[in-house]
């Protein structure tokens, strides 16, 4: 049965006091079941130039984007224009990768999975013309190959830009113009958009940072480099956010009843293919992360701007939290807690550590790297502390670090290599230990990411 009223009513009270507590500006929220649907909005757009929002403001959804081009994808494969499986070279002859082997064998199933292998987080901004993502994908050859096509999960935002530039090649159009093509304007989703030109005529929300002293402020440059739309440059309203979910959740007919992907497509897209990072029996589909409940998610983060776009298939259930700020993120999380334990019955249990030998810490103490950030794991009594180290290149490569003084996290081991946060607001938090043949500590996997062990 949809989520009543009174339900809604108690939910709109959770979020409330989860965004006063992190201290957030804006948040829309949106609930979908059983063709009811509910939205509310809270706070404002932009605290220097303060606007209310409302469940039509526009948000930056981030990486929920993968998903749209994943879908885009999804449709030239129904149609028969793309086959996952082939290798990308069969779409992009001139492609040119750091690694030879790497550039003939990738497919694009290894760009949707996150296991191409390559530096994930590249920003380059490569202009506003349109060709900015062939001009990236040019750039890629300079990018590290970490591993093997198909060996290791991390999350790839390269990747999936040069996905974006093979619909270009297939499509003959620009990726901006194949995805409405492809997925907006069938799915009627009329307040989603990918230039900032067609933003600054709306209401649209603002990124925001807290400040060591509390105080919240708005973060520049809003949007994001062109050449990484296809990985995160949608914005889009709650009430698009929903609609976009109900696609997934349905027969995968369109706004206007006509097929946009077979039922049998949608259903391949939430198949858990390999497993990824995150909760026990987290797994990544196509572009889609699945949960161990059969949950369907992803969220995204862009320059203070956090989102969260949730769907149970057995339920008929869709959730959307779009926030301005960084601890968004957390609201996000806090709020899909609560529909999930609320509405769909499934409790997110704490994880226990359980003790290990001294000399186990100590061998995991060290410095591991990656293209835009560190982590820092040293040893506090019983249990292992881990710092994150921003260095800068994002949301442009010229980003300087940070000017913020990144907590620690403390974190145990719950299984073989596997940590866990032990504190708020770090409960849950992940990281897992990838090793070399011989047994020694290759890299840490860290927000999904793996970094390399660097001392």
């Amino acid at each position: 049965m949809p989520v009543s009223e009174a339900q809604f009513n108690e939910f709109q009270d959770f979020v409330q006091a989860a965004v006063t507590r992190r201290r957030v500006p804006g948040v829309a929220i949106g609930l979908f079941q059983d063709g009811i649907e509910h939205t509310a909005a809270f706070g404002v757009t932009n605290v220097d130039h303060p606007l209310p929002v409302d469940a039509d403001t526009l948000f930056q959804v981030g990486s929920i984007t993968k998903t749209f081009t994943a879908t885009a994808a999804m449709r030239l494969v129904d149609e028969g224009r793309l086959d996952l499986d082939r290798p990308v070279r069969a779409y992009l002859s001139d492609l040119r990768l750091a690694d030879p082997d790497a550039a003939a064998a990738v497919t694009p199933r290894h760009l949707l999975t996150h296991t191409a292998g390559w530096v994930g987080d590249y920003f380059s901004d490569t202009g506003r013309g349109d060709d900015a993502l062939a001009r990236y994908v040019g750039e890629m050859a300079d990018l590290e190959q970490l591993t093997p096509p198909g060996a290791v999960y991390s999350y790839c935002n390269s990747g999936f830009s040069l996905l974006g530039r093979v619909i270009e090649v297939l499509t003959g159009e620009t990726f901006e113009a194949a995805l409405k093509q492809l997925v907006l304007t069938p799915l009627g989703l009329g307040r989603s958009f990918l230039f900032p030109e067609e933003v600054m005529t709306q209401r649209y929300a603002a990124g925001h940072a807290g400040a060591q002293d509390g105080e919240v402020r708005v973060l520049q440059p809003w949007h994001l480099t062109r050449a990484v739309t296809p990985a995160g440059g949608l914005v889009a309203s709650v009430k698009d956010q929903l609609r976009y979910a109900r696609f997934h959740l349905g027969d995968g007919t369109g706004v206007d009843g006509e097929p946009v992907l077979s039922a049998a497509t949608l259903r391949a897209m939430r198949q858990p293919l390999l497993p990824s990072t995150g909760l026990p029996r987290r797994a990544v589909g196509l572009a889609w992360n699945i949960g161990p409940h059969g949950d369907v998610a992803h969220g995204g983060g862009t320059h203070g701007q956090s989102t969260l776009l949730l769907f149970c298939p057995d339920q008929g259930l869709a959730l959307s939290v779009l926030t301005n700020a960084g601890t968004g993120s957390d609201v996000a999380l806090e709020a899909a807690n609560w529909v999930l334990e609320r509405l769909v019955g499934v409790r997110q249990p704490r994880t226990p550590a359980v003790p290990v030998p001294g000399d186990v810490l100590d061998r995991c103490v060290g410095l591991y790297r990656r293209s835009v950030g560190d982590v820092e794991i040293g040893r506090l009594g019983d249990a292992l502390v881990a710092r994150a180290i921003d260095r800068g290149g994002f949301p442009t490569r010229a980003t300087p670090p940070a000017d913020v003084v990144p907590p620690l996290i403390r974190m145990g081991f719950y299984a073989e290599d596997r940590l866990v946060g032990l504190d708020p607001p770090f409960l849950e938090t992940r990281a897992e230990l990838i090793r070399e043949p011989d047994g020694g500590v290759a890299w840490l996997r860290f927000g999904g990411r793996i970094h390399r062990r660097i001392q």
